[in-house]
């Protein structure tokens, strides 16, 4: 089953409140509340691009599919590109956990990775 996870990229982007975030960005309070709470069944096309461009990302960074019991799909199969891995980035977590000493390193060692892209 596709479905969507929109709390994962919130949290790797270090969205604290998703709701605030998104009616800042033009989503009406309806909408907002339903991504907030991943209660979300249809959405329009024009909102997931909106959201990719806010978000830096893409579809498949908040649409996870979960293959259901019965399901006999082949491991080498694409969607399985789609199943998204249990442990959630909490990148702000992780940056806090960092001795200062070490930020301006990792921030180098990002700043030539983005720049290599």
């Amino acid at each position: 089953m596709l479905q969507y996870n929109f709390d994962r990229i919130f949290k790797a982007r270090g969205i604290a409140r998703p709701y605030s975030f998104l009616l800042k960005h033009g989503f009406s309070g309806n909408l907002a509340t339903r991504i907030k709470n991943n209660k979300v069944l249809r959405i329009d096309l024009h909102h997931i691009e909106h959201l990719c461009l806010l978000l830096k990302c893409t579809p498949n960074d908040f649409i996870q599919w979960i293959p259901n019991n019965d399901s006999n799909v082949d491991n080498n199969h694409p969607l399985y590109q789609m199943k998204l891995p249990s442990e959630e980035v909490n990148l702000v977590k992780t940056i806090n956990s960092i001795p200062l000493g070490k930020l301006e390193e990792i921030e180098k060692l990002i700043k030539e990775s983005i720049k290599d892209s």
